[in-house]
């Protein structure tokens, strides 16, 4: 017998089982089970150990090997509580123990249970004990079952036939146990309900958890149902096995019914019983299952299901390799149809053949999707992926048909699961070129149809791709390995299609490439009269198929035709939307080529053909709105496909250039607002794009760099060609804006330094007038010219100065100026900050807001890159300036630039040194009134004047010494005549501008203290520059001087300030001179006896002037106190008189203060003069004046009694009327006051009366 069984085996069979056996020799084996009670985390597994596909279970009945090789080895085996002869226990007592096996099944435990458990609630001990009640039971009825395989394998004998023909009582009952099991078995099957028709509560066994420690009745009752259904198929393959596939007909059976039943019989209908079964639980689970959730929602109520299904599947195709008994498939298939048919009559059909499903083609495709990957595990319950997999083509092609069948009405939700399925099952089967056909027969017919769920909403609205890139990723994503069940959300069931297109394209049958089977199928339905049919969407359609084509298959012949497809359409026909659409399919096509390597140069040229027309109408549609829009969709679709062009080509080898044509000569121009910037855009793109692979080019095959060894040479061919298409076709426009009448685009200065890096790397392409050194001129016309927007010129050069290349390439060229045309340039844009803002009220505000954030951000980063630069940091570093300065706000570190220069300059000892740096910082500063002009012109904005007036008052206080060199005075005289002195404030009855006047007034200070310094310093010009600074004071001082010292007035006087500052004493002492001399000649001059205008406001300046310095100089003696005596003489207003008796004790005070007897002389001279003045007309104001000097300092006018005393003498004398008693009196009275010197004069002055 066993040899029989050996035999049998074919080699593989015979390893695996010597395996097996290896494996299980020192195992102490349990009976098989299913259980879902295991983590399915711990250690990887499947299944659990006990399962029948973990445990060897099935391995071992496939193999005609031992069921439980180390079990039921004793003489004697216990059975539902009794026990027997292990040997003899089933030939003697089989309808006994089948009989007890169907009572433990009608056990109390589980009715109690069933009956009762919706009424009580049991609880923990009880829950315990009957969970150890129900697992006893289950363990008796399976070791039953499984001694019943072990008995058939190891005690089963066929009938022996003695040579009487007489049989022993025994082997009689041994003969007759075959067809005695079939009957027992068939009993069973019987008895045991249908899974599905359990109890709701039997059934909600499946939903507890796994990790569930103590298990209710119902949980065992389950699972044994689902053990016997099991093990009644392997019982009767095993006995079918052991007997050598010889049919045994169950004889007691067919004599009482007469009806047929025999093993193979029993087998069939018990395994097509339990198929049904499942797939009534699957059925029962649909309905809960939303579409696109189809395949992620699997059938199985739990993991015992999953291995119950891999168990037919091995078992039913096990069985099919050696016979002729249905397969696996088979059997699934016939059941699903009976859900199909839903057939009239019941007769000779269960009730339960005739369920119904309510959509029982979604169903089936539902159950197909999760049984076809069952196919992956091995006998073991192990995944095995490259395991071979038995397809079932035929009847899902019938489901295919089904599902596109124009009758079925199949709604897109639907048909998007349907082909999801079919999606999944592709990857687990091999090629199947029908499946293609029926699809593309359905959707060749509905190219128009959007394939929409409504209920998607808007995110699935979206038919028309709005870009050419976005059209090729949605097609690309068809071409790869996808997550299936993403796809129902994120494609719609066309795009599932090219999916399955695209998946079967890349395989091949047979070495012919499937394409070459399907292309004319594919062709042959697109005709003129289909082509013109096709509506917007349609059109998407048919390109997001060709594209894919093109993708898997032959491009260039796909490409071809395309073209000529797209020729059947009439231009008259084709909308703007249309054509955009066609437009983005093109550069579609240019972009496979280009991921592909291919030379773009022929489909290039047709669509740059197309572009051209569109740009002229563009150019030469004006006026009508409607039209522009039209063309600029179509041009803005041109140019977002030309740059996908651009980004995705990896060395700009492929005729890139071709897509740069003559069109943009004509569509720049015409160009406004936001389609400029797209088209600027676009061309920053490219420039960067070009520099980058043109580097890269240059620098040779990198490590890990697959580029052929050809690339470089052809590349930078092509890259030439590129840069000339740039220069011919974009930069004139560029040229063209620079000197715009309004601020120019930033974008403008993104592309000008673009063509600049560009002129820097391929210097032989940039325009002759450009040559022969194109960086130089381009930084002439962007960044150092004075004429071109300062927002311009800010941004374009923030690109430029970090530029070591630039750097070098100026370098090598001699040209040194570089840097100083640089920082030139800054100067200008910072003075020029102000310059597009009205110079009206309106401009009143808030730095940041009137300039406006952008342009601060720009010249904060300019400032912050021109602190950089070589010259400037040693310029800062010698005058001790902190790093931190280009930190501040471009206006503050202007000013400290300046201040540095300044600094620098009065360090160096050296002539030439000296010189050179007064050259330099000319260079630095450049024509500066010239930037300021504009501002002086429009007397505005007020910001731009008051940035005016400080920084070059700046210049001038900090840069005085450079300024006083001969090289550098001609600016000083302009920026004296132009800000200072022009011809509007020469005309002193002339009203200035108040923003104007405001902004002289705070920086005059800066101006009057820098001129100071040079007319001090200056060896050449120095009268000239007197005469200068005079002008200057005497136009200003009467400008800011209020009209009495009590009214109010906008600040401090800019004089008083000017002479208040620290400045060298030099400086200060010059200042306050020549302020002096001009007030006394210009505003203290009596016209007559008339005081001058504003007398006390005068005066009042005088004595501040005075007041505010530390020092007394003998200046002040002479040009203040006579002017002051004579106001006080003749003046009787009281202001007047006050101050100006403030200003004499002052002067006083003073001399008495100061060191040394020049002060003291000069004052007394001063008085001696007043005195021989004034005394014969005024003598009364002139003695209380001297009383009132006497007070202070009565040693001045003692000293002066002689020219007193000599100037009444010589007034009576000349009045010839003798002495003059009142004179004399009032002479006296000042003489009182002067002590013993004063009392001897009064003494001689009365010896010569009484003479």
């Amino acid at each position: 017998m066993e040899d029989g069984f050996g035999a049998s085996s074919t080699s593989p069979f015979l390893t695996e089982s010597l395996e097996l056996a290896m494996e299980v020799e020192h195992e102490n084996s349990r009976p098989s089970f299913f259980s879902c009670a295991f983590d399915s985390q711990n250690g990887g597994r499947m299944f659990s150990a006990e399962s029948y596909l973990a445990s060897g279970s099935l391995k071992r009945v496939l193999l005609r090997l031992d069921p439980s090789p180390n079990d039921y080895e004793e003489n004697t085996v216990e059975l539902f509580g009794f026990q027997w002869v292990t040997e003899m226990a089933l030939v003697e007592s089989c309808g006994f123990l089948f009989g007890l096996l169907r009572m433990q099944m009608l056990n109390k435990s589980w009715c109690s249970y069933i009956c009762f458990m919706v009424l009580i609630s049991f609880t923990s001990g009880q829950a315990a004990h009957l969970h150890s009640e129900a697992e006893k039971i289950r363990h008796q009825c399976l070791k039953f079952l499984h001694y019943v395989k072990v008995f058939i394998f190891r005690y089963l004998e066929p009938p022996k036939v003695e040579n009487d023909g007489v049989l022993h009582a025994y082997e009689e009952l041994e003969a007759q146990l075959p067809s005695v099991l079939v009957e027992e078995l068939h009993a069973l099957t019987v008895n045991i309900d249908h899974l599905c028709e359990l109890p709701s509560n039997v059934l909600a066994a499946f939903t507890i958890q796994n990790q569930a420690k103590v298990f209710p009745p119902s949980w065992h009752l389950l699972h044994l149902h689902l053990d016997i259904k099991w093990l009644v198929l392997e019982v009767l393959h095993v006995l079918g096995e052991k007997l050598k596939k010889q049919v045994v007909y169950a004889n007691h059976f067919i004599n009482l019914t007469g009806e047929n039943l025999t093993n193979i019989s029993l087998f069939e209908k018990h395994c097509g019983n339990l198929i049904s079964d499942l797939i009534r639980l699957a059925i029962n689970k649909y309905p809960k299952v939303r579409p696109s959730e189809a395949l992620t929602s699997s059938h199985y109520s739990c993991n015992c299901i999953k291995e119950l299904w891999i168990l037919l599947i091995q078992l039913l195709d096990h069985r099919n390799k050696g016979s002729n008994t249905e397969c696996f498939w088979s059997l699934v298939n016939t059941t699903l149809k009976n859900i199909f048919e839903q057939p009239s009559t019941s007769e000779n059909m269960s009730g339960f053949e005739t369920v119904q499903c309510k959509d029982p083609l979604s169903f089936s495709w539902w159950v197909m999707s999760h049984l076809a990957p069952l196919y992956q595990f091995d006998r073991n319950g192990n995944l095995n992926e490259k395991k071979q997999k038995e397809s079932n083509w035929k009847f899902v092609e019938e489901l295919l048909k089904k599902s596109t069948d124009a009758q079925t009405g199949v709604l897109e939700e639907h048909l998007r699961m349907h082909l999801q399925c079919c999606l999944t099952l592709c990857s687990f089967w091999d090629l199947n070129l029908s499946i293609v056909t029926i699809l593309w027969d359905y959707y060749c017919k509905n190219l128009n149809s959007c394939f929409t769920v409504p209920w998607l909403g808007l995110k699935d609205l979206a038919n028309v791709s709005k870009t050419s890139l976005s059209m090729l990723e949605l097609v690309k994503r068809c071409c790869c390995e996808q997550q299936v069940p993403s796809l129902y959300n994120s494609s719609n069931s066309y795009f599932i299609f090219l999916s399955i297109l695209a998946r079967i394209m890349k395989e091949e049958n047979n070495g012919v490439h499937p394409w070459k089977q399907i292309k004319g199928r594919i062709y042959s339905k697109f005709h003129r009269k289909r082509m013109q049919e096709l509506t917007e969407v349609g059109l998407q359609n048919f390109f997001s198929l060709f594209l894919m084509l093109a993708i898997v298959v032959e491009t260039e012949d796909i490409v071809s035709r395309v073209l000529d497809l797209l020729d059947f359409l009439t231009p008259s026909s084709i909308t703007t939307a249309r054509r955009a659409l066609i437009w983005r399919g093109h550069f579609a096509f240019l972009l496979i080529y280009v991921e592909k390597n291919m030379d773009i140069s022929a489909l290039a040229e047709k669509i740059s053909n197309a572009f051209r027309e569109k740009a002229k109408e563009f150019l030469v549609t004006k006026n009508n709105y409607t039209q522009r829009q039209n063309l600029w969709t179509l041009l803005s679709t041109y140019i977002d496909g030309a740059q996908e062009v651009f980004e995705t080509s990896s060395y700009l080898s492929l005729s890139e250039e071709k897509l740069l044509n003559d069109g943009f000569t004509m569509l720049l121009p015409a160009c406004r607002g936001a389609e400029l910037s797209m088209v600027l855009n676009f061309l920053q793109v490219v420039l960067a794009r070009l520099r980058s692979v043109h580097e890269r080019v240059s620098r040779g095959p990198q490590l890990g760099n697959a580029a052929p060894a050809q690339i470089p040479l052809v590349a930078k061919e092509h890259h030439l060609a590129v840069a000339s298409a740039l220069w011919r076709n974009f930069f004139p426009y560029l040229k063209s804006q620079r000197m715009s009448q309004t601020p120019p685009s930033p974008q403008l200065a993104d592309t000008a330094a673009g063509f600049t890096l560009l002129a820097l790397d391929i210097p032989s392409k940039a325009l002759s007038d450009l040559q022969p050194q194109p960086v130089l001129s381009m930084m002439r016309l962007f960044g150092w010219d004075d004429m071109v927007w300062p927002q311009l010129v800010s941004r374009y050069l923030s690109h430029l100065i970090e530029n070591s290349s630039l750097c070098e390439d100026f370098s090598s060229m001699g040209y040194t100026s570089y840097e100083a045309l640089t920082v030139r340039s800054w100067f200008r844009c910072v003075l020029q900050m102000f310059l597009d803002q009205p110079s009206g009220a309106l401009a009143k505000t808030d730095a940041e807001r009137t300039v406006g954030k952008a342009y601060m951000e720009q010249l904060t980063e300019m400032t912050r890159l021109i602190f950089k630069l070589s010259e400037v940091e040693n310029i800062l570093l010698k005058a001790n300036v902190g790093q931190s300065v280009f930190k501040q706000d471009p206006k503050n570190a202007l000013v400290q630039f300046i201040k540095a220069v300044g600094r620098t300059y009065s360090g160096l000892q050296t002539l030439p040194e000296k010189s050179a740096m007064v050259a330099k910082t000319l260079e630095y500063w450049g024509d500066v009134l010239k930037y300021v002009k504009p501002y002086l012109k429009a007397k505005g904005p007020p910001e731009g004047l008051q940035l005016t007036y400080w920084i070059i008052g700046c210049l001038v206080k900090f840069c005085a010494p450079i300024l006083a060199t001969s090289k550098a005075q001609q600016l000083l005289f302009r920026i004296v005549d132009c800000l200072l002195l022009p011809h509007s404030v020469l005309q002193q009855d002339k009203e200035l501008p108040v923003a104007l006047l405001s902004a002289i007034q705070e920086s005059l200070p800066l101006y009057l203290q820098g001129l100071s310094f040079i007319c001090c310093q200056s060896q050449t010009q120095g009268a000239y520059l007197n005469q200068l600074l005079g002008s200057i004071i005497r136009h200003y001082f009467g400008r800011f001087l209020p009209s009495s010292p009590t009214a109010p007035s906008a600040g401090q006087h800019p004089l008083l300030s000017a002479l208040g500052s620290s400045i060298t004493a030099p400086q200060l002492l010059h200042l306050r001179k020549t302020t002096l001399h001009v007030i006394r000649e210009n505003y203290l001059q009596f016209k007559g006896h008339a005081p001058p205008p504003r007398l006390a406001s005068v005066l009042a300046f005088i004595l501040e002037v005075l007041q505010g310095t530390q020092s007394f100089e003998l200046c002040d003696i002479d040009l203040v106190l006579p002017a002051v005596l004579k106001c006080l003489l003749l003046v009787n207003e009281l202001q007047v008189k006050k101050i100006s008796t403030d200003i004499v004790q002052y002067m006083v005070e003073g001399c008495q203060a100061g060191s040394g007897g020049e002060h003291a002389t000069q004052l007394t001279s001063v008085f001696r003069q007043f005195i021989q003045d004034y005394t014969a007309v005024y003598d009364h104001r002139v003695f209380s004046i001297l009383e009132t000097v006497a007070v202070l300092d009565q040693t001045l006018v003692t000293s002066l009694i002689p020219t007193i005393t000599q100037s009444l003498k010589d007034s009576e004398h000349k009045q010839g009327l003798g002495r003059n008693a009142a004179q004399r009196e009032a002479y006296k009275r000042l003489l009182s006051h002067l002590a013993e010197a004063g009392q001897n004069e009064i003494q001689k002055l009365e010896n010569e009366t009484d003479l």
